[in-house]
């Protein structure tokens, strides 16, 4: 009988233990707060959000970066919630568990901009212990933007287990975003919280300090008061410093486009309408040259550039001796009908460049090491403008030292100089001119490769360099590539600077003005040449 009692009292604590186990199943708390992405409701949603990050559940992470991305998705028949990979295959969101098939109603969980911003500082929260630096640190960035009160604890935790020193500052300038604008803290930790967000600087800074509202005690308001106007000051020297350098860069573009024609102009007094073109050419040899790569061997593409600069200053160089020998020779003398000869060839060979590749912008990619950006305080440098800025430094002194140091370039210093007087020398003038042209055009070329960068490559390429190219080339005085390079970086810091108060074309129309302006005053430009045929 003992023995039969015992039995019972056993199977009633078992009954009593599953029981009591499938209550504690029913009442898990991640599933239960997955069931508030069913009611497609905003609030609702919310609501799951808050529950799904406070379950502590290890799939807690991937559910609501599930949803952030747009592939958490739910089933009203099936009352159940669904992750979608990047294969395509649904997953179980409470279990993990592979669905096939997925239920015919499944449908995507929708968020609204509220829900994005509360979603993006939960899952920064949820991301903050990650073993990887680079993924707390991205989480410390996402909760500066949230600025979500609810983090604060978790921020607290990881800041008190931080080792990293560049994570700290973040998680550090995360929590003093929170804390600047909660009413609930008090007001000397408020201070300290704006003084950090202080010496973060920046637009978001500005906008943190000016969202701390008026009702806030008086030492707060004077000290985020404060804290704007040093913000705000040193942001206008970081702008001012970021305008030279977008000067400097655009400076070493005009350079690029307008050293070519400096020389033609400076030994042959020749105005070349089409020196746009050869600038363009070369962007299209660019294109020409990336094509073949992708085509058969796209491991190349990193080199496309070093390839295409040595063919792209031998097509425009060619293109520009065949000119010359062509047309430019038996024109020598007569300025007027020169500019109106290359205003048409111009136009012709838009029109077959326009023919052959059509008319619609042209992809040009930019090689790995020339693509992205990194920053300097406050300012933003790309790596492309950057290796432009590089290059143009480059070929400017390689052309320096071939006028200097070659029997060409001393001949065509010559030739500039006084002609008549080189003729007599024994110098062959014409063969002279040729190579200037060609060299010019060469050089037109490997512009329209760095351009390729950073600008659009289309027939109408050369249009929009070559006003500015004569600019820098008259200002700077004709032939003198000292000069041409004052004048460029001048007139792109000029414009640059001046872009923000009067607009890119009123900018423009303000250094044409100054220009003339100078030129009255100085007909030769900046540095004139000096020889006895010049200066009669």
């Amino acid at each position: 009988m003992s023995f039969l009692f015992a039995r019972l009292i056993a199977a009633f604590v078992i009954v009593i233990a599953v029981c009591g186990a499938s209550q504690r199943a029913s009442a898990d708390p991640f599933q239960d707060s997955l069931q508030g992405f069913l009611a497609d409701s905003f609030s609702d949603t919310a609501d799951a959000i808050e529950a799904v990050a406070a379950s502590g559940h290890p799939r807690a992470s991937a559910v609501l970066v599930a949803l952030q991305d747009g592939r958490l998705l739910y089933s009203a028949e099936a009352k159940k919630v669904f992750v979608k990979d990047g294969a395509g295959a649904f997953h179980d969101a409470a279990s993990g568990a592979v669905v096939d098939p997925a239920p015919a109603d499944i449908d995507n969980v929708r968020l609204n901009n509220r829900l994005r911003g509360m979603l993006a500082g939960v899952v920064g929260g949820l991301t903050l212990m990650s073993s990887d630096p680079a993924q707390r640190l991205e989480a410390a960035q996402s909760v500066f933007k949230s600025r979500d009160a609810g983090t604060l604890p978790m921020l607290d935790k990881a800041l008190a287990a931080e080792k990293d020193g560049g994570v700290k500052q973040a998680l550090a300038e995360a929590r003093a975003a929170i804390v600047a604008g909660s009413a609930d803290a008090a007001a000397e930790d408020r201070i300290a919280a704006i003084g950090i967000i202080r010496a973060r600087g920046g637009q978001d800074a500005v906008s943190i300090l000016s969202g701390i509202p008026a009702d806030a005690p008086e030492p707060v308001r004077q000290a985020a008061s404060a804290a704007i106007n040093s913000v705000q000051q040193n942001l206008a020297i970081w702008n001012a410093v970021q305008n030279t350098w977008y000067g400097l860069s655009l400076g070493s573009v005009l350079l690029l486009a307008a050293i070519g024609l400096a020389i033609t102009f400076g030994v042959m007094g020749v105005i070349n309408m089409a020196h746009g073109e050869m600038v363009m050419l070369g962007a299209y040899v660019t294109f020409v040259v990336q094509q073949l790569i992708r085509a058969y061997n796209p491991a190349l593409f990193d080199y496309s550039l070093l390839i295409a600069l040595p063919l792209a200053f031998l097509f425009a160089g060619a293109v520009g001796v065949l000119v010359e020998r062509t047309i430019i020779r038996f024109l020598y003398g007569r300025p007027l009908e020169t500019l109106l000869a290359t205003w048409g060839l111009s136009l012709i060979l838009q029109q077959a460049v326009r023919t052959a590749f059509g008319p619609t912008n042209k992809d040009v990619g930019n090689p790995s090491w020339m693509s992205g950006a990194f920053e300097i305080g406050q300012m933003t440098i790309t790596y492309n403008r950057l290796w432009i800025i590089v290059f143009t430094a480059m070929a400017f002194v390689a052309l320096l030292g071939m006028l200097r140091f070659t029997r060409v370039g001393l001949e065509m210093r010559a030739v500039t100089q006084n002609r008549s007087m080189a003729a007599a020398m024994g110098i062959r003038t014409a063969r002279i001119d040729a190579l200037t042209f060609g060299l010019g055009s060469g050089i037109a070329g490997i512009a329209g490769v760095a351009l390729s960068q950073i600008d659009n490559v289309s027939p109408n390429l050369g249009q929009g360099y070559i006003i500015d190219s004569f600019l820098v080339v008259v200002f700077g005085g004709v032939g003198n590539l000292w000069g041409t390079l004052v004048g460029a970086l001048t007139l792109g810091i000029a414009n640059k600077f001046l872009e923000p108060f009067a607009g890119a074309v009123l900018g423009k129309i303000a250094i044409l003005v100054l220009i003339i302006l100078f030129i009255q005053k100085r007909p030769r430009g900046m540095f004139a040449l000096k020889g006895r045929a010049i200066e009669a």
